[in-house]
């Protein structure tokens, strides 16, 4: 089946999906090779997943990629042109040293941009960032978000 997204601002035409309840996470990894958007539990608890649709926060693992058709789809690498790292949430994650192994940090971050844009500061952003994090960087999570 063929369809068409936009993906960080790229339009992406004809994309061969076997089925519109594909999850948007393996279209993104497997398909299109944007290989930011983690995979970590496929139920919704852990957020490595995370990316923005219409400015909203979604899990990837279980949104369908037929559910994405016609809406604009913000991935990690599209925070910063040419993988700069120059998006605030970003700088703020290099000034604390947040990760350390950094599987999970792209769905943070993800999360915490679409907090921001949600129009969320500091303790509201925390509240929404309840990712599972195994090295356990929360304390230099708190610090990135106090940054912003």
């Amino acid at each position: 089946m063929l369809i068409n997204l936009n993906i960080n601002g790229k339009a992406y035409n004809n994309v061969n999906v076997p089925s519109l309840d594909m999850p948007l996470l393996w279209v993104l990894r497997d398909i299109l090779g944007l290989t930011g958007t983690k995979y970590g539990c496929g139920i919704e608890v852990c957020g490595a997943c995370t990316i923005i649709i219409d400015n909203q926060r979604e899990h990837s693992c279980v949104f369908n990629v037929g559910s994405a058709v016609g809406k604009q789809i913000t991935t990690i690498e599209g925070l910063s042109p040419a993988g700069t790292q120059n998006h605030p949430v970003q700088q703020a994650w290099i000034q604390n040293q947040v990760p350390q192994c950094g599987y999970c940090q792209p769905g943070m971050i993800m999360a915490t941009e679409a907090a921001r844009r949600a129009g969320h500061h500091g303790k509201e952003i925390l509240s929404e960032v309840k990712h599972l994090c195994v090295c356990g960087t929360y304390q230099r999570i708190r610090q990135a978000v106090q940054y912003l």
